[in-house]
């Protein structure tokens, strides 16, 4: 996979994280160590996930990292819409943060297909044959309909 430096999904990712960041400042002390730092760490968890997602060595783990940060940036998001039904973010400001989270939420599921559709080609089923009374199996040896191979 690219470096994760590379990927413009990132590069939104910490876009998102830099504006909560610079919010969050301005939420009030008593939140510091409840919804400022929940949004923080949602938002960062985004991008740290990429990052890690492309250091893996499989499709699959990146997949799953991918997932992991799809499911950060939907957490971010209601997070923001506590925010501000709580008052602590205003509206327009609201409306632009969610705005880039369902950017990077698009972006996400559009790398993950790509990358699942990357992974499995070349990939040829196995194919059964024809006629099963042609295929001779070994004595003991099981279907592989049966046994999921």
């Amino acid at each position: 996979m690219k470096d994760f430096k590379e990927l413009k999904v990132r590069s939104k990712a910490h876009e998102v994280t830099l504006a909560v960041y610079e919010q969050t400042r301005r939420f009030p002390k008593e939140e510091l160590y409840g919804l400022t730092s929940q949004i923080r760490r949602s938002a960062a968890s985004v991008g740290a996930n990429i990052a890690e997602g492309c250091g893996r060595r499989s499709d699959g783990e990146m997949c799953r990292f991918l997932q992991i940060a799809y499911g950060s940036a939907t957490e971010l998001e209601y997070h923001l819409l506590l925010a501000r039904d709580l008052h602590l973010l205003e509206d327009g400001r609201f409306q632009s943060m969610a705005g880039q989270v369902d950017e990077v939420q698009r972006m996400l599921t559009a790398l993950i297909q790509r990358v699942r559709s990357v992974s499995t080609v070349g990939l040829v089923p196995r194919r059964e044959p024809a006629n099963r009374a042609d295929s001779n199996p070994q004595p003991g040896a099981r279907s592989s309909k049966l046994s999921g191979r």
